[in-house]
């Protein structure tokens, strides 16, 4: 892996690294600064800063009004990923202390996938017979010809969504737009013409989505991780209970890696409608069972995945030649809810933007996901004349085709690439904010690196490299997966490094990349270093 180390400059103390890590995340001006380390509140941003239309706004806060006072049935259509369930959640629960004429809609993933879906619109029809009004949140910005299908059924439609633009904007009562943030922020931005607050959920969708952490985005994080920390909501109480989370140390890695994929693994393995279940149930009893069930699903849903990135695994590898720039497998033995996330796993291990296809008799679904510099969602809309449908996002974007003209799908996207992607894009890089003695280390300098969290994409928690001599070594955790080092005075830990423990030797000096972390154990605090990547230097035996 290529080290890129953004700063070289020697420091003298803690002031001058935090000064050299803000640099590096292009902060220099005082007010820059201050908005960093203490942003504006959500509550005072415009629709402006937002980039929200205020017109689209108030058209939808008067067509919701227009529905409560005429006692219009309200279908609030939410998507089945934890972004999607947390607005449809939001949006809900702030309209139905409203009316109790408004019902939350989750589609399921397989039978009738993302998005609006007119055999779904006519059967909600069909049971609500003064259904006057869908919400869709999440989704709808290309939905044109089903928005048109609602109306026709005397349907009107209101679109919240953030996703890539199509060549037009759908025809409906309104379009609340923007790329700018996450669709449960949109909601929230909706539900507070309402007088609710909702930044607990805000958080947990803004971290799952990947929305970068600068900005408004960090707004939204920072301030939602704080209404997090002070949740009272049974659904998520039990989230944390289920999962042995302390509610008042969560932070971006729970959300990311703990709390949003239970949230996730129902609308991969089976439902999406039991999580928005648990987000708003007031039962906390039930909220136990709910919890219980999304952690049994989530483990169920790591192990499929697992399977799957081996067989993905094992078709890269069979393929002849040099890899391409753009990677593309398919197979029928491929569960659609997991594709993603292997997507994601390609992109990892192969750093090539990566495209996994469930392959289907007639159709097939598929799910990419980028490296940065390439958008793969304009990739893969160049190739509409092949596809039944698509949307998504510039480093994640999902498609239906039909099976029959995969291969040719598959010869496009790589001729794409193959214009597009240098050899140096397909680099793995590792960025390193400084190098640092060791002795800089202190907990000191770890309180000071904290002030700068959340942490997350667009904010990358501060990373450092040192030189060290290790003192000794052994590998820990399942199957020796992982690397606990003894350095001077410290301890360090590689997560899935244990493999590296047959080349080292005591006294061994090495070169280390890392991130800091705190360990307390028996109320006893010690600073202790992440390693990202190791790199040998001369033995002294």
């Amino acid at each position: 892996m290529r080290w890129n180390i953004l700063n070289k400059t020697q420091v003298g103390d803690n002031e001058e690294i935090i000064k050299i890590l803000l640099a590096n995340r292009g902060l220099k001006t005082k007010k820059e600064i201050e908005e960093y380390l203490s942003p504006t509140k959500p509550e005072d941003f415009t629709a402006k800063d937002l980039g929200i239309d205020e017109r689209e706004i108030k058209k939808a806060t008067a067509r919701i009004k227009k529905a409560i006072k005429k006692n219009e049935g309200i279908i609030v259509y939410g998507d089945y990923d934890a972004d999607g369930i947390c607005a449809t959640a939001i949006l809900w629960e702030t309209l139905y202390k409203l009316t109790k004429n408004v019902l939350p809609y989750i589609p399921e993933r397989i039978s009738e996938g993302y998005g609006l879906n007119k055999e779904s619109i006519k059967n909600l029809k069909f049971k609500i017979k003064n259904l006057k009004l869908i919400v869709t949140v999440d989704h709808g910005i290309t939905a044109d010809e089903k928005i048109k299908y609602a109306k026709g059924l005397g349907i009107d439609v209101i679109v919240c969504d953030h996703h890539q633009l199509g060549k037009e904007r759908p025809e409906c009562s309104a379009v609340v737009y923007t790329d700018k943030i996450c669709a449960a922020a949109i909601a929230w931005f909706i539900a507070k013409e309402f007088q609710s607050d909702y930044l607990d959920l805000v958080a947990i969708a803004t971290i799952a989505d990947l929305e970068p952490l600068v900005g408004i985005n960090r707004s939204f994080a920072k301030c939602g991780i704080e209404a997090l920390r002070k949740t009272g909501r049974c659904g998520l109480l039990a989230i944390f209970e289920e999962a042995g989370l302390d509610k008042k140390t969560i932070g971006t890695y729970e959300i990311g890696f703990i709390i949003a994929p239970r949230l996730n693994a129902m609308g991969r393995m089976e439902h999406a409608l039991e999580s928005l279940r648990l987000l708003c149930t007031n039962d906390c009893g039930k909220a136990k069972d709910l919890a219980g069930k999304l952690g049994l699903t989530n483990k169920e849903r790591q192990v499929l995945t697992e399977e799957t990135v081996k067989q993905a695994k094992l078709l890269v590898a069979g393929i002849e030649g040099e890899l391409p720039k753009f990677l593309v497998v398919d197979s029928d033995q491929y569960e659609e809810g997991v594709i993603g996330l292997v997507a994601g796993k390609l992109v990892e291990e192969y750093c090539r933007p990566s495209l996994v296809i469930s392959r289907g008799e007639i159709y097939s679904k598929a799910s990419g996901r980028s490296i940065s510099g390439f958008n793969i969602i304009e990739a893969i809309r160049a190739q509409a004349d092949l596809l039944v449908d698509a949307g998504g996002h510039p480093m994640a974007a999902g498609l239906t085709v039909e099976t029959a003209k995969i291969e040719m799908l598959k010869k496009r996207l790589i001729g794409e690439a193959e214009k597009q992607i240098t050899d140096d894009m397909l680099q793995k890089t590792l960025y390193i904010d400084l190098s640092l003695p060791l002795f800089y280390v202190t907990e000191k300098l770890w309180e000071e690196t904290r002030k700068m969290a959340p942490f997350g994409i667009g904010n990358p928690e501060p990373s450092f490299s040192s030189k060290a001599v290790v003192k000794d070594f052994r590998k820990v955790g399942n199957d020796g997966k992982h690397l606990k080092l003894e350095l001077q005075g410290f301890s360090a830990i590689g997560f899935g490094m244990g493999h590296l423990a047959g080349s080292l030797k005591i006294d061994q000096e090495v070169e280390i990349a890392y991130n800091l972390s705190l360990n307390v154990w028996n109320n006893q605090k010690k600073v202790e270093v992440k390693i990202k990547d190791l790199k040998w230097m001369t033995s002294k035996n």
